[in-house]
Parts: C-alpha cells; sequence; structure tokens
C-alpha cells in the first residue's frame, strides 16, 4: 500500500510498506469499529494493494462477499496474488475507475473509501455510485487524511478537510451519522444514504 511521506527536502514522495502503515493504523480494528460482521458485503473503493480489503475478506467469512475496485491494474494484481495465496475466495476484484464503476445495485452493506476520495477525478460520481451500490440499510464509510501539517500523507493542497468532505457527502444525499478522529493522522466520517 502506498504510504506518502515528507522528505527533508520537502517533496512528497511514496513508500509501499504495509509493516510500517500498521504501525500507525490498525485496519480490523477500524473495520470492526464501523460494524464489519460475518457475512456482511463490503466494497473497499480505491482498494490499492488492499491494506483494508483483505482484513475485511477475513472478517465477513464465507458467508460474506468483499468487492474491490481500483485503477491500477498493478495493485489489483498483487491484492489478486495475496488473496489466493490465504485461500481467500470471497472476494471479487475489478479494474476500473470508481467514477465509472458500480460494482452491484443495492448490494453493500458498507462501501468504504480509505484514503482515496481526494485522489478521483470527480468525487461526486463516485460517491453518487457508492449510493447506488448501498442497501437501504448500508453505510458510507470516509477514512481520510486530516487536513494539516504532518510528515505523512498527500499534499496539504489536494486534501478534504472534515467540513469538504461531509459538504461533499451530504451533496450526494447522505446523512452523516458520526465524525471522529481515528489516529493521530486521520477522521472518518460514517454517513446512511437518503432515499
Amino acid at each position: 500500500m502506498a504510504v506518502w511521506r515528507l522528505s527533508s527536502l520537502g517533496v512528497h514522495r511514496i513508500f509501499h510498506d504495509e509493516t510500517e502503515r500498521r504501525r500507525w493504523q490498525n485496519p480490523e480494528l477500524i473495520l470492526t469499529n464501523i460494524g464489519l460482521r460475518p457475512g456482511c458485503i463490503f466494497m473497499d473503493i480505491g482498494c490499492g494493494d488492499g491494506f483494508f480489503t483483505l482484513p475485511a475478506a477475513r472478517l465477513v467469512g464465507e458467508k460474506g462477499k468483499v468487492y474491490a475496485l481500483d485503477i491500477d491494474y498493478e495493485a489489483i494484481r498483487r491484492l489478486r496474488d495475496k488473496a489466493l495465496k490465504e485461500g481467500l475466495r470471497n472476494l471479487n476484484l475489478k479494474v476500473g475507475a470508481a467514477e465509472e464503476t458500480i460494482m452491484c445495485e443495492t448490494c453493500a452493506d458498507i462501501v468504504f473509501f480509505s484514503l482515496v476520495l481526494h485522489d478521483f477525478k470527480d468525487p461526486s460520481k463516485v460517491l453518487k455510485n457508492a449510493k447506488r451500490m448501498l442497501k437501504r440499510t448500508g453505510r458510507l464509510v470516509n477514512l481520510d487524511w486530516k487536513k494539516e501539517p504532518m510528515e505523512l500523507g498527500p499534499p496539504l493542497r489536494i486534501r478534504f478537510s472534515e467540513e469538504e468532505a461531509r459538504r461533499l457527502i451530504e451533496a450526494a444525499s447522505f446523512k452523516i451519522e458520526n465524525i471522529k478522529e481515528t489516529g493521530p493522522y486521520h477522521y472518518i466520517i460514517i454517513a446512511k444514504p437518503i432515499f
């Protein structure tokens, strides 16, 4: 999974180090705290190499399903290889743009964005697609970087503050249920669709 770090020259570089990321982010705990349980249908949009996808597949179990989408073919290939090595068979992996992809209609219990909402060309369209994938009782979860100076993360200028993300999510016909900090670098927004 890509991790941004500010170098001494002020240039952002990407490191692929899951072990390092686990020092400041626990995917299993985050997924459990947002209500992911055995039997759930979980969508990981912008999944990368599967930092959250694989723990989600383990948590939902054989009766659950995890859909994972990323625009990066190589990331999906690496994720597929990891899943096969673990024997996880409850995954549906797809390469594609989130603006153009509906993984299923009204099937998901949770549509999850991890550190990616600012990366989409059209975040509003991505959020509207998320609503189409959610069950009426489902939840949208956006885990994102705080918009404050720190050594990790993407450039400050492209991040969404909690307020900016809240406005985008509400504009896509969601009602915010909860906004809170999750660790030193991130906030999490949980919202339900309005039909």
